[in-house]
């Protein structure tokens, strides 16, 4: 396992997405829990990459969720329906990952629902460059549905107690008060929390990943490269 600042973190997994070679389009998937900072992380190495002129493709699950009668159809608080009725995976792999694949043609749209109106969503769809990159943050990314539609797997881990805690933080931030606090607890102790224990008893996520960071220390991560990865250098 290695540590350094957050600037070397994003470098070593940059060299590591320019490390991986495809005849199709780079899919990058950046998996973890609610809260342990994929979409930054994401975010962070799309600025960089965009940086080195390599066209950047960003997607997030959030964008294939099912409307909210569907996702919550086993109640708001349900670990099941989190895990299992929360994400269109079809579409994703439909219109997003497999386009973007072996033998796919590249045309690929960046989200079916939109969640000011719940309601599906059809961008126009784009025609992505040979060398692209996607990458794809959110939960669940690494269940064997989807498993093997990406070419480079990073899972951001973080202890369940600390993902709480930045919920609370990221709420008070957007809004400016701690009114919703006591929602946002029994949120993650009985729907988010639950589903990711699920998830990690049924999918074992971090036995799939290629790189896993620890992000509990925004400014001064970990990360290792798994054993069976193929990736050097890093």
């Amino acid at each position: 396992m290695d540590r350094g600042t957050r600037g070397e973190l994003i470098s070593r997994l940059v060299e590591a997405i320019r490390s991986v070679t495809a005849a199709h389009p780079l899919r990058v998937a950046i998996d973890g829990p609610p809260a342990a900072g994929k979409t930054t992380l994401a975010d962070e190495l799309a600025v960089v990459l965009r940086a080195q002129d390599r066209d950047v493709i960003r997607a997030t699950i959030d964008d294939f969720l099912f409307p909210r009668a569907h996702r919550y159809r086993r109640g708001r608080y349900s670990a099941e329906g989190c895990y299992f009725d929360a994400h269109d995976r079809a579409a994703l792999c439909r219109v997003l990952l497999d386009p973007l694949g072996p033998g796919g043609d590249r045309r690929f749209q960046h989200a079916v629902y939109d969640r000011d109106t719940d309601t599906p969503s059809s961008p126009p769809a784009r025609t992505a460059s040979a060398d692209a990159v996607l990458l794809f943050d959110g939960v669940f990314l690494l269940r064997p549905e989807l498993i093997d539609r990406w070419d480079l797997r990073i899972f951001v881990s973080v202890p369940f107690e600390r993902t709480v805690d930045r919920a609370r933080d990221r709420d008070a931030e957007l809004t400016g008060s701690t009114a919703d606090t006591a929602d946002i607890e029994r949120s993650w102790r009985n729907r988010y929390i639950p589903s990711q224990q699920l998830y990690f008893a049924t999918a074992r996520p971090t036995d799939h990943a290629d790189i896993i960071v620890y992000n509990d220390r925004l400014q001064r991560p970990a990360w290792e490269v798994r054993p069976h990865s193929s990736i050097d250098g890093i």
